[in-house]
């Protein structure tokens, strides 16, 4: 428990000890001398690490080394394979990357052509090259996928083999300008109030089994009976993944699953029709993602574009994203088992990209347990997103989210929020275990602190920003410089701390109010623009409420300047009106 607490805590920052100072005093009043001395432990290398600790900014981004490669080609024909649609060609394709790698790696060649074929491994020093019009259609043959050991939301699992996937190799690529098709449709159960009627009826036409209801689609009885039962795939003390094998159809692969590499590069390749996430690098340094189109239907369950999962040193740029889940999505693990693993997401650069249709553009948690950090978004565009800039968590993930900086970001009709923080984000899984939900601090707390959001543009929203913090623990020290949201409201902040709007301008549907506060502190309002027939301005409410400030702003246009409600005093806002 010493060592796992040790490892843990070691990865946060500097700015730690305010946290771990309230949790010493906390526990000398019990006298728990274990724990003195562990957090003894974590004191000490503090200081070395900050001081070695490179100081990331705009100016000093993060550096991403890039993998080399031999010029050395084969072409995947030259083991037999055949580009006609029907010939299964798993053997030859696995056979040219390991012959390449064997020889000391090169380029694995994928003329243009339809070439069917089952499970891929990469191998290091090899990238797979796709030529244009090449396409690598997964076969709808479940049994070539074998159930293997995987991951699920940051949790040991059983799952199939994934279409494409590589462990703990150095110097990989998939590159070109070809297509990987997961052919995930017939992985994915589908809800009839996600289809349009002729894309149901032809769906129910294609095979399958329809719920009791007649409202979801399955792929099989099996899939069918392991959902309905809500049965868990994780891999529990004594389990296997062929222990599994009675709900095979259902234990759905990510399309791309890269573990423990180094040196990574995914470039100018289409990857879609996944049947769960599209990419998932895990515990993977020195990643980059370029000029890398994902697509997933609107309907796809777990359609995520990619997931970047405790990964260190990354560059997501010139992307282009349109998936039925999260698009660019940021993970360390989840509750007990990602705190374990203490691993980070960590200096990342994230720029030049767009999104479509997706549950959020940039996207951290909610499965956060090892924390995420210098971070930079920057030029990116979303495009009919669910929300844009979403940061999600909850009761019992712990982990720390800090410094994370955006700018530049461009949005149109969004369909809620545009910035968008929760700490009471839950859905409920077969794979959740119990979750320690008592609104007290401790290590299964999620903390989200010091981040820089400027020049974001909304034309379309719900909202324009909506935080809602934990009573034991706020969301804290965000600044928000040059804002211009179009929404229906304004701005809402709950359990929030240290929250900074300057030069903002609210274009809102509903005024009554512009602003809502409710048991948030230390918050300032600097330079706001609103509707100069806005019924009103702030709203204030909860009695933890303090500590408001006003400043460079004509709050005389509002018809009400502010009301206060559930224990909110007048004295708690400060307003320096311009007129």
């Amino acid at each position: 428990m010493i060592q796992h607490e040790f490892i843990r805590v070691n990865h946060l920052s500097p700015t730690d000890q305010h946290d771990l100072t309230w949790l010493l005093n906390k526990k000398i009043m019990t006298k728990n001398h274990r724990f003195l001395s562990l957090v003894f432990s974590i004191l000490a290398p503090f200081s070395a690490s900050a001081q070695t600790a490179p100081a990331y900014s705009w100016a000093n981004l993060p550096k991403i080394a890039q993998p080399v490669f031999r010029k050395d080609t084969v072409t995947i024909i030259a083991h037999g394979a055949k580009p006609d649609g029907v010939t299964l060609n798993t053997r030859a394709i696995n056979a040219a990357i390991l012959a390449c790698s064997q020889k000391g790696g090169g380029v694995v060649l994928v003329p243009a052509g339809l070439w069917i074929t089952g499970p891929i491994e990469l191998k290091s020093n090899v990238n797979l090259h796709l030529k244009k019009a090449a396409t690598l259609l997964f076969t709808t043959d479940k049994s070539q996928y074998g159930l293997v050991e995987g991951t699920y939301e940051g949790k040991r699992s059983a799952r199939n083999q994934s279409p494409l996937s590589g462990a703990n190799l150095e110097n990989v690529a998939i590159t070109g300008q070809g297509i990987v098709d997961g052919n995930g449709d017939v992985w994915r159960a589908v809800h009839k109030a996600q289809l349009t009627e002729s894309q149901w009826q032809e769906k129910v036409a294609s095979g399958g089994v329809l719920k009791e209801d007649g409202k979801t689609w399955y792929p099989s009885e099996q899939f069918k009976r392991a959902s309905t039962e809500n049965r868990s795939m994780l891999l529990v003390a004594g389990k296997t993944p062929q222990d599994f094998a009675d709900m095979k159809d259902m234990l759905r692969p990510n399309l791309l699953v890269l573990t423990n590499c180094k040196k990574v590069l995914l470039e100018g390749v289409t990857f879609q029709n996944s049947p769960a996430w599209c990419l998932h690098p895990l515990m993977c340094q020195d990643l980059t993602i370029r000029n890398v189109t994902t697509k997933n239907p609107e309907y796809a369950h777990n359609g995520d574009g990619m997931d970047i999962e405790s990964c260190k040193n990354f560059l997501i740029e010139g992307c282009t994203l349109d998936v039925g889940d999260d698009a660019i999505c940021i993970k360390s693990g989840k509750d007990e088992e990602g705190r374990k693993r203490g691993m980070p997401t960590e200096n990342g650069v994230i720029r030049n990209n767009t999104v479509y249709n997706g549950h959020g553009g940039f996207v951290v948690g909610s499965e956060m347990s090892g924390g995420a950090r210098n971070i930079f978004v920057y030029n990116c565009t979303f495009m009919g997103t669910d929300k844009g800039l979403r940061f999600k968590s909850v009761r019992g993930r712990g982990g720390v989210v800090e410094h994370i900086y955006a700018k530049d970001i461009f949005m149109k009709d969004i369909a809620q929020e545009a910035i968008f923080f929760d700490m009471y984000y839950f859905v409920k899984f077969a794979t959740d275990g119990e979750r320690d939900e008592r609104p007290i601090v401790n290590e299964g707390t999620p903390v989200f602190r010091d981040m820089h959001f400027e020049n974001i543009v909304c034309n379309g929203a719900k909202k324009g920003v909506f935080i809602r913090g934990l009573p034991e623990m706020a969301v804290k020290n965000i600044t928000m410089d040059r804002l211009v949201l179009q929404a229906d409201k304004g701005i809402e902040l709950i359990d929030a701390s240290g929250i900074r709007f300057k030069n903002v301008q609210l274009i809102t549907k509903s005024t009554k109010p512009v602003i809502l506060v409710d048991n948030s502190s230390d918050l300032t309002f600097d330079t706001i623009q609103y509707d100069p027939q806005a019924s009103l301005l702030f709203s204030i409410n909860g009695e933890r409420t303090q500590g408001i400030q006003v400043k460079n702003t004509d709050v005389a246009k509002a018809q009400t300047r502010a009301e206060f409600n559930k224990g909110a005093q007048e004295k708690n806002l400060t307003l320096s009106s311009t007129k």
